[in-house]
């Protein structure tokens, strides 16, 4: 190949995957990012729904010394004691009848062992989906991840697929058969807008695994650990699947993921089956538990659900017509695009993400945003 032809190197180095905002975090505190120049931007899109207790948390900081000063890793092999404490802890948490913990690092880790499990356990080959879903970038996550094909890459998905209509309960009878192995979904579904399927939906779900045989998995990676003021959105609507995953706040910013699983589940799990090198690091465990522990002594459920409530009644102004979701996994459903209205919001100091949904901003800040907050949003989108 002539060297003429070959791409130009990035000149920062990083591959150049990642649409970037027009703004250069130097710092962070609280609810607010610091620029180079000493400019405050307002975090509404916390990190991508990771910065559960926002920035610069004192007891997690510390908790995050002390146990990097302790050990700071250790492998699987070797029992700590961190590990099972914060195993307890997240079930303890979870209000539900779930018996085991599987640590490993990221959401799409968790969904691909929760699949792999469900195909292992039913001796099946057929996994249903939700449109609009996104569960992950390796194999069989982005398998069943909407929209997909576009960037799968691999020759084939490692089991078949089918995707159901949001919603329609007359296609979860018709997809999930004796022949399916698993259904996951996000309950409110994350990237497609803060989608919140309901409860009914859920429960259908339940029901029809129960009667066909095949495993339920609550793929909570991004609406769960208390995001929609709820510990899960198991516990909100009182729909226990086989199995959760969950991952974003469950480390505030330190890479951890979980798949909780129920005693059917755990009871198929023996010694070699799963594996992850640094799932279950101490570090890890330890922010966790530190996590646990202020979303519990600070309150933070019950401010999740005020402040969204606040949010919803204050901030159907300017372009936006409407608000969906639950919690703090919220969308704005805007008159004109989206993308418009997040470049206007940076403008003036407010920072939001954005949706495959071309009509909705969505709002993942951290579990700390106070009233005094929003009534900064709602003016800045007054004036738009």
């Amino acid at each position: 190949m002539n060297a003429t032809a070959l791409p130009a190197t990035p000149p920062d180095g990083l591959a150049p995957v990642y649409a970037q905002y027009p703004f250069e975090v130097a710092s962070a505190e609280g609810v607010w990012l610091m620029g180079a120049g000493g400019e405050r931007v307002l975090d509404l899109y916390g990190g991508h729904a990771v910065a559960a207790l926002g920035y610069g948390h004192r007891g997690w900081t510390e908790a995050l010394i002390a146990q990097a000063r302790a050990c700071q890793f250790q492998t699987n092999a070797l029992p700590m004691p961190i590990r099972a404490r914060a195993a307890r802890r997240l079930l303890d948490f979870s209000g539900l009848d779930l018996a085991s913990v599987f640590l490993v690092s990221t959401g799409a880790e968790a969904n691909e062992n929760a699949l792999r499990l469900a195909l292992r356990m039913t001796s099946r080959t057929h996994v249903a989906a939700v449109e609009g879903a996104f569960h992950g970038r390796t194999a069989a996550a982005s398998a069943v991840t909407w929209g997909s094909e576009a960037w799968y890459g691999f020759p084939r998905k490692p089991f078949e697929v089918s995707f159901m209509p949001r919603g329609d309960l007359a296609a979860v009878e018709a997809q999930v058969t004796e022949r399916t192995a698993a259904v996951i979904v996000e309950p409110v579904q994350g990237l497609a807008g803060a989608v919140d399927l309901g409860a009914e939906y859920l429960a259908a779900l339940r029901r029809r695994c129960g009667q066909v045989g095949a495993l339920l998995i609550f793929d909570e990676v991004q609406c769960g650990f208390g995001r929609i003021g709820a510990p899960f959105a198991a516990t909100l609507y009182g729909v226990v699947p086989d199995m959760i995953t969950t991952a974003k706040a469950l480390g505030n910013g330190f890479p951890v993921a979980a798949l909780l699983t129920s005693a059917k589940v755990s009871a198929t799990l023996k010694v070699g089956l799963l594996g992850t090198t640094y799932g279950g690091g101490p570090m890890a465990c330890a922010t966790v538990l530190a996590a646990l522990e202020a979303i519990e002594s600070e309150g933070l459920l019950e401010n999740i659900r005020r402040v969204s409530a606040y949010i919803r009644k204050t901030c159907v102004v300017g372009p936006v017509t409407a608000t969906q979701g639950e919690g703090f996994l919220l969308g704005l459903r805007t008159s004109r695009p989206a993308k418009q209205v997040q470049a206007q919001l940076l403008q003036r100091g407010i920072l939001a993400g954005g949706a495959s949904d071309p009509n909705v901003v969505r709002l993942l800040p951290p579990f700390i945003l106070k009233e005094e907050h929003v009534d900064l949003l709602r003016d800045a989108l007054s004036g738009l």
